[in-house]
């Protein structure tokens, strides 16, 4: 496979500019050792509960919907009350993440859980986001076995658990952490940030959901005394 990646690269460099490398692949290097942070809008400086406040707001514009819990420990009956709500049935797909698994489902009374990736069958997933950020409304999301991103995508509702502690101003703070976290060069094979449930306004500029995702999106921000 990278023999094959190696010779699409050298075929794409021999079609395009054929003058010295030397400069381009310096800078780059230089960029990649020494990473700048772009313009940071200011919408989502501030204190934690500012940036709650900024990311609730931006995250019920697009259509997704939030709730604030102060104790971990009632996250379980709040699934499974959201479900209730939206009429759906009582059972949860959710990755490895041991976030996850440590909370006490038995508060959630009927409620199945299940672990693993996203099947068909799936109606509602439950994730653990590695970050939030305040300016977007958007919620950070990396994968692996802890939260598959299939979860993300596949079935119709999507709830996604949130540390307000996690919750950045910009998405340059998100960046600084992985690169902190997983080192220089390194990253997990995908990250994705989601921003609202999953639509599209391609017809007539009238927005239809879902487009290619979950219809629903619920962010459960644990906020700690």
């Amino acid at each position: 496979m990278d023999n094959a990646r190696s010779r699409i690269f050298a075929r794409i460099r021999s079609s395009a500019d054929k003058g010295d490398e030397t400069a381009r692949v310096a800078a780059v290097e230089a960029r990649l050792q020494h990473p700048q942070r772009n313009l940071v809008p200011e919408r989502g400086q501030g204190d934690e509960a500012h940036r709650i406040e900024v990311f609730v707001r931006m995250m019920e514009a697009v259509g997704g919907t939030v709730e604030i819990l102060r104790d971990l420990n009632d996250v379980p009956a709040s699934v499974a009350t959201y479900l209730r709500n939206t009429n759906r049935p009582a059972m949860i797909r959710r990755g490895r993440d041991e976030y996850l698994a440590n909370l006490p489902w038995h508060r959630a009374q009927t409620l199945t859980v299940k672990e693993g990736r996203a099947e068909d069958a799936d109606t509602a997933s439950l994730t653990h986001a590695f970050a939030g950020v305040a300016e977007t409304g958007t919620v950070v999301q990396l994968s692996g076995v802890d939260n598959p991103t299939t979860l993300n995508f596949m079935p119709e509702a999507h709830i996604v658990l949130l540390e307000a502690k996690d919750i950045t101003a910009s998405y340059e703070e998100v960046w600084t952490r992985l690169r902190d976290i997983y080192g220089p060069g390194q990253m997990p094979r995908t990250v994705n940030m989601i921003s609202g449930p999953s639509r599209t306004g391609d017809i007539e500029q009238t927005i239809v959901r879902p487009a290619h995702g979950p219809k629903d999106m619920h962010v459960i921000i644990v906020r700690r005394p």
